[in-house]
């Protein structure tokens, strides 16, 4: 394996700015000091100019494989993520077949061992039968991430709507429960009386009919079943102010028992944009009036939103150019979220230091990554050169989502993602890929 310096850089990491360089060596940050000299046997990247960033922990993405391959494949999203800056992912089990096995977990680790460039890690998915395959996952708490619990309308049979199988899963599970928070009969409701009172259907009425309501009392529901156990709860994607109410700031995050996540599009998007992009920034939970927005804003920089993640969920254009009714919800982000944050860096929204932690180091204490998600000697060699003074147009012939489409198209980023190591080897530079080289399987100190 090459060994690398990064010379005259600013690192960022654990909330300061510094100059120096890092050495990269075995995989492993060997060395970060104001100057190292390895006497011509590093190849030698200049980063004046630029900030090196721990690389992103994308905690809640959709890669589609197997079974919904037209979609996205591990290889062609992943291989997108490192283009954006990610450098690991936390994939999710609604594929098909369904993650519901422990069979089919580790069938979906074999894929990634063979074809993704990033790093990762996979979701033991649940439904209303399956709480044996559940806890077998117990004993695999330091190779998996989590369980996912659909609290809501999901595709086929993953909706969690039997409160007997919801006690089995908090009470049993010893792994993090990351649940999808929408109440189905209130969707249900709101439906029936939009469709009633209306007749067709517009992309402008999801966020009534997935109302905030319906997000409050999932979420609210879910926070009552991991209290009354002490399970470890993390609510994904909460898109709404009242929601807010329902966590705190009070406490340190290593402390939690219960932590929230919040996506790049429902800080970015607002129910104002349905008029220009329609089922393009169809979602769900659904993208909401601008209150909501500015409200999520004051949450993740005040600590009560703890991560940011993208639920990059791709799909079809032709999948997306159905009626309303028919559109399927989703939007293709990991490529871009992590300039897109940066692009609220420039505009004086949220520092970069606030950023990396919330798209990296808090990523990495909230699921207990093993010696990843920080700039530390020893840990594995994760890291992102960005250049706040390449600015970049997101545009057909540089997306690289198999889906081929992004509801950022035609967006100016002032910023650029230009190198991105993982486990040491530079995966990607200035647009040219290394593939001689697959990610790992992330572990985890539980």
């Amino acid at each position: 394996m090459k060994q690398y310096i990064i010379k005259n850089t600013t690192i960022v990491n654990e909330g300061k700015k510094t100059q120096g360089d890092v050495l990269i060596r075995n995989g492993r940050i060997e060395k970060i000091a104001a100057s190292v000299d390895t006497k011509g046997k590093s190849d030698e990247i200049d980063g004046e100019g630029q900030y090196l960033v721990p690389g992103a922990i994308d905690d809640q993405v959709h890669f589609r494989e197997p079974g919904l391959t037209h979609k996205a494949t591990i290889y062609t999203e992943a291989r997108a993520a490192v283009a954006g800056g990610v450098t690991a992912f936390m994939e999710m089990p609604n594929t098909q077949p369904p993650v519901f096995t422990q069979e089919l977990l580790e069938n979906k680790y074999e894929i990634a061992r063979n074809t993704s460039l990033a790093n990762y890690s996979f979701f033991m998915g649940t439904s209303n039968d399956n709480i044996e395959e559940i806890l077998k996952t117990n004993d695999k708490k330091d190779k998996v991430c989590g369980v996912k619990v659909f609290m809501g309308s999901s595709t086929g049979n993953l909706l969690v709507d039997n409160p007997l199988m919801l006690d089995k899963v908090f009470s049993g599970s010893e792994l993090l429960i990351a649940t999808h928070c929408e109440d189905e009969a209130i969707i249900k409701a709101n439906l029936k009386a939009l469709k009633e009172h209306k007749g067709k259907l517009e992309p402008s009425d999801h966020p009534v009919i997935r109302n905030e309501e319906a997000c409050f009392e999932s979420s609210f529901r879910a926070i009552q079943y991991a209290k009354k156990y002490n399970s470890r709860l993390h609510i994904l994607h909460i898109s709404t102010a009242k929601e807010l109410q329902l966590f705190t700031n009070m406490i340190p995050l290593a402390d939690k028992r219960i932590t929230a996540e919040v996506c790049v599009h429902h800080l970015h998007f607002t129910s104002d944009d349905y008029a220009r992009l329609g089922n393009r920034i169809k979602c769900n939970p659904a993208i909401k009036a601008s209150h909501n927005r500015e409200a999520l804003w004051e949450a993740l920089l005040d600590d009560r939103l703890d991560v940011i993640a993208t639920d990059h969920a791709p799909h079809t254009w032709e999948e997306k150019q159905e009626d309303y009714e028919h559109a399927h919800a989703g939007l293709p982000l990991v490529q871009h979220s992590v300039q897109l944050m940066l692009n609220y860096v420039k505009d004086g929204k949220i520092s970069i230091e606030k950023m990396v932690e919330k798209m990296s180091h808090a990523v990495a204490d909230c699921f207990q990554i093993k010696e990843r998600g920080y700039i530390r000697e020893g840990y594995h060699a994760d890291v992102v050169l960005v250049d706040m003074n390449r600015p970049t147009t997101v545009a057909k012939e540089n997306i690289l989502y198999k889906c081929g489409w992004s509801p950022l198209e035609g967006f100016r980023f002032p910023a650029s993602v230009t190198h991105t190591f993982i486990n040491g080897h530079l995966v990607y530079g200035n647009g040219v890929f290394d593939e001689s080289q697959r990610g790992m399987r992330m572990e985890f100190s539980r």
